[in-house]
């Protein structure tokens, strides 16, 4: 009789554990799934852009999905590896799996033109995310950073800096947020009473490495040179590491664009003369209200323009070195 009630306790027992489990796997699957309040299952959203191979993107992507993640819904990103022909691969494949929404920075304002209009056909509303494209309207709306403002804050400092200047270009013709900082930078120098010569322009890059190695070949041109102007941090971190390899002192000022930990580091080290700070938490969070006023039936605007601003090693302390804005 003991071993039998033993036998039941035991049973007994098991069975609860059993129910305790499952309830929690049950629990973990609801909350993973987005089951929101009402009983809705979670919403699939999309996120794809230029490379992931930069810091700006990865903050920007790790905000949305905390964010959507916050609301029970999830997010699929996708890397092209800055090749249009894989991003727009990666845009019809979201559209297949079912996203209501694609977080979108192209690779090539032109060349995603024809993914984009697919997304229209089927659909599947996008915003664009720090850059726009040649076809605007497609979009539901364009959140980017004023990068016409960028380029104009760098040139501002340029001509603090000096009166005179040979210049060095660095930004990717294709991108649309490099070409309206380079375009800024240039009507603000245009303006300026002093002479400020262009004497090479890299116009294929954002990255790194590659802009390393077009800044060396332009090195080995033996050119004077005084200001390198950046399109974004990478950029002026590859022509500021060119230039130390070649053990060159000779006053050269670096200018980048991005505010990123890496390129805030360079100027409180006195080797980047300035950066422009962008801020793609505030991106990220006006990207996915955004999304979700206009999944809610509210209208958005098609345009929003954040804020930028110069960091230089006069205010580099108000600024969070090891982490973004």
């Amino acid at each position: 009789m003991v071993h039998r009630k033993l036998y039941v306790v035991l049973f007994t027992s098991l069975l609860l554990l059993c129910a305790i489990c499952i309830l929690q796997v049950a629990l973990v699957f609801f909350l993973k799934n987005g089951a929101g309040s009402k009983g809705k299952p979670g919403r699939l959203f999309g996120a794809t852009y230029m490379t992931m191979d930069n810091q700006y993107f990865e903050i920007l992507n790790t905000a949305i999905d905390e964010l959507l993640e916050a609301n029970g819904d999830r997010l699929v990103t996708r890397d092209p590896a800055n090749m249009q022909s894989k991003q727009n691969e990666q845009i019809l494949d979201m559209i297949t799996m079912g996203v209501e929404m694609i977080f979108i920075n192209p690779v090539d304002k032109d060349a995603v033109v024809p993914a984009l209009e697919t997304c229209r056909q089927r659909g599947v509303p996008f915003i664009l995310v720090d850059t726009s494209i040649s076809q605007k309207d497609l979009a539901l709306c364009t959140i980017a950073s004023d990068n016409y403002q960028a380029g104009c804050l760098v040139a501002q400092e340029v001509m603090r800096q000096k009166n005179r200047a040979d210049i060095v270009i660095l930004y990717d013709k294709d991108i649309e947020s490099t070409s309206s900082r380079l375009q800024g930078f240039l009507n603000t120098l245009n303006d300026a009473a002093f002479p400020y010569n262009i004497v090479y322009t890299a116009a294929g890059t954002t990255l790194l490495h590659e802009t390393m190695v077009e800044m060396q070949r332009f090195l080995d041109l033996g050119v004077r040179f005084d200001v390198v102007f950046g399109s974004n941090d990478p950029s002026a971190l590859g022509a500021l590491a060119a230039i130390q390899n070649n053990r060159l002192n000779a006053g050269q000022l670096v200018y980048g664009i991005d505010g990123s930990p890496s390129g805030k580091m360079m100027v409180q080290q006195h080797l980047l003369e300035a950066t422009v700070a962008q801020f793609p938490m505030k991106m990220a969070q006006q990207a996915v209200q955004t999304a979700y006023e206009y999944l809610a039936g509210s209208p958005v605007p098609t345009n929003i323009v954040m804020p930028v601003e110069l960091i230089t090693k006069e205010n580099i302390e108000r600024f969070n070195v090891l982490g973004w804005q």
